[in-house]
């Protein structure tokens, strides 16, 4: 079920350079949708999650999230007012515990002091008790609590992929950005992780905006797709409206994923 407008995104555009990567996007999301974003290597679509988290200030054009202009905003800013990301090439902290991976996240959101923590306060205890309690209960949610002592670069590399996305819902996001989760997982893995993408979503009343190559997960469980080429957007619409569409044949599905 959706609601209200969440996020809007309208003629955004940047320029590195003489090189224009992205120009004139337009697109929306309400609360609760699961949205696609697709399109060949190099057609701007991590480069729009970079504006949209604030890793890249647009040259032209508005982000408007809830409400709130997000543009020059710094991404832990973005963070705060509800984006969480994950990334492309993975982004753990390897050398951490696979809690602590987790833990860095909720520590965003700590509402003890600072003052608390270096004297060592009862509020500095009870805060990181409360953050150590929620980011285990995030762990269960992905299967990934039984490894909480291990090194996140111990772990398979498709859960490192749960652990990333694990670690960015403790941020308590209102939309989350995936950047092509399943890149790397075999066909099972990939079922699973379209499973957990429908039950998260679910679970925690998120938005959802998705970056995925796959085209079975993409059109299995997104409601609308945006479709970007050469940093403009081609297309958009249902998975149903996108697979028929010539302009998106011709530049990125190809007959042998239409048929």
């Amino acid at each position: 079920m959706t609601g209200n407008l969440l996020i809007k995104v309208e003629n955004m555009g940047i320029q590195f350079g003489g090189l224009k990567a992205v120009q004139a996007v337009n697109m929306y999301l309400n609360q609760g949708e699961l949205v696609g974003l697709i399109g060949p290597n190099g057609a701007g679509k991590t480069t729009s999650f970079n504006m949209l988290t604030g890793v890249y200030t647009p040259t032209e054009g508005t982000i408007t999230f809830d409400g709130l202009k997000l543009n020059g905003l710094a991404p832990y800013q973005v963070t705060q007012k509800g984006i969480s990301r994950t990334f492309q090439n993975i982004r753990l902290f390897k050398e951490l515990s696979v809690l602590d991976n987790v833990k860095v996240a909720n520590h965003s959101l700590a509402k003890h002091s600072m003052w608390s923590s270096i004297f060592r306060l009862p509020a500095h205890f009870k805060g990181e008790a409360e953050m150590e309690h929620q980011s285990i209960e995030f762990l269960k949610i992905f299967g990934l609590d039984v490894y909480k002592d291990e090194l996140a670069k111990n772990l398979p590399y498709g859960m490192q992929r749960r652990l990333e996305i694990a670690r960015a819902l403790a941020a308590n996001p209102k939309l989350l950005l995936l950047d092509e989760p399943a890149a790397g997982m075999n066909p099972q893995e990939t079922h699973d992780l379209m499973e957990l993408i429908a039950f998260i979503r679910k679970e925690f009343g998120l938005t959802i905006l998705l970056i995925e190559h796959d085209m079975s997960l993409v059109m299995g469980i997104c409601e609308r797709i945006y479709v970007l080429d050469h940093g403009q957007l081609i297309a958009d619409g249902t998975p149903e409206e996108i697979r028929n569409n010539p302009k998106v044949i011709e530049a990125y599905l190809g007959e042998e994923v239409i048929g």
